[in-house]
């Protein structure tokens, strides 16, 4: 008995010189070590995670939005400035010109497929897109072309319409952006 208590006390002791251990149990009459976790301190730990999580998901949701509004604004720059640079050729006489046309091109196409430039001499074409670049809110089903709403030279611009030309473009996704304008405003 008196060598079982030389050993509570050495083992009491060298708690009291080493500090506490945060999963040792010592005292005087037992000695034991505690492993794993806790039920509660599981449960503590899953309730910091679903916070956490609950707290990225609005995060991530909106990244993505971001990322998809991005890609709109590039779009629909790419096809406007292809446009403008259709007109422009028009203005300079490069393009075949015919009485009564607004000088805008017929059809998104015509921006890929190229227009005949009638100052060269071997009749080359002007290609102003490499491809037509798509709604990123529409339906991935769709071909490009028809994923954008198209506005004629005619159409006044509070009801845009579609004609004999494209003038310009808009989309024609439902729902604003996240600057609080609707995406066929943009």
């Amino acid at each position: 008995m008196p060598d079982l208590h030389r050993c509570r006390m050495a083992v009491l002791h060298a708690c009291r010189v080493a500090g506490p251990h945060p999963r040792r149990v010592a005292d005087v009459h037992q000695f034991r070590l505690v492993l794993g976790f806790t039920l509660v301190e599981i449960m503590i730990v899953l309730a910091i995670s679903g916070v956490l999580v609950s707290a990225l998901v609005p995060l991530s949701e909106l990244a993505v939005q971001r990322g998809r509004e991005r890609e709109l604004r590039a779009a629909l720059r790419d096809i406007r400035t292809a446009l403008d640079n259709y007109k422009r050729a028009w203005d300079d006489g490069r393009l075949a010109r015919n009485v009564g046309e607004s000088g805008y091109p017929p059809s998104l196409e015509i921006l890929v497929e190229g227009a005949v430039d009638t100052r060269a001499a071997d009749r080359r074409r002007i290609y102003l897109l490499r491809r037509i670049p798509r709604d990123p809110f529409a339906d991935p089903a769709l071909p490009a072309a028809a994923t954008w709403g198209r506005r004629s030279y005619d159409s006044p611009p509070d009801s845009p319409a579609e004609g004999r030309d494209v003038f310009d473009v808009y989309s024609r996704a439902a729902g604003s952006g996240l600057n609080g304008l609707p995406y066929r405003q943009w």
